[in-house]
């Protein structure tokens, strides 16, 4: 039983590790893709506590991070499903720039962010937040490249129509 109770403890320090060291990330990721911190992290917990029950398989997964980021995934559109959820859509992501931008700016671009579709916002997030390819992101969500180029273009101009108010007359 020792023996048992020893390769326990491993995995239990193994995973703890693991989450330690990307804890940050998955929760950033989660608050993205739903727009609203607590959502975020009550999805963030389930997809952790499922982790670790399943941690045995998980650790010998090629690609852990993507398991946990499609966890992420799959349990915010489960959420959407059920009839009592709302998601609440967010602002706009600012693009990359070496300059210094003001603070107000994420503040705007988290806001318009919250505004675009769910599966929209959850490819935005997967592409320019989580810096995956095309081919990468299509995996996670568990569809065709074309669908992500296609919702992250419909993505992207509604973000530049939230963000350029002057345009749209408001």
């Amino acid at each position: 039983m020792t023996t048992s109770g020893g390769r326990r403890a491993e995995a239990d320090r193994e995973y703890t590790e693991y989450v330690r060291s990307r804890m940050l990330q998955w929760r950033r990721t989660a608050y993205l893709m739903c727009g609203d911190w607590d959502r975020g992290d009550d999805i963030l917990q389930r997809v952790l506590t499922e982790l670790y029950r399943n941690w045995a398989r998980a650790r010998q997964a090629d690609h852990p991070d993507a398991l946990v980021r499609t966890m992420l995934l799959r349990r915010l559109i489960d959420e959407r499903r059920l009839r009592w959820a709302r998601v609440r859509l967010g602002g706009p992501m600012p693009e990359a720039s070496t300059t210094v931008t003001d603070p107000t700016d994420r503040v705007t671009l988290v806001g318009a962010l919250r505004q675009v579709p769910p599966r929209q916002r959850a490819v935005l997030v997967l592409r320019y937040f989580q810096d995956l390819s095309v081919e990468e992101t299509a995996r996670a969500m568990g569809c065709s490249t074309g669908t992500v180029k296609s919702q992250t273009a419909k993505g992207l101009a509604t973000l530049r129509t939230l963000l350029t108010p002057s345009l749209t007359g408001n």
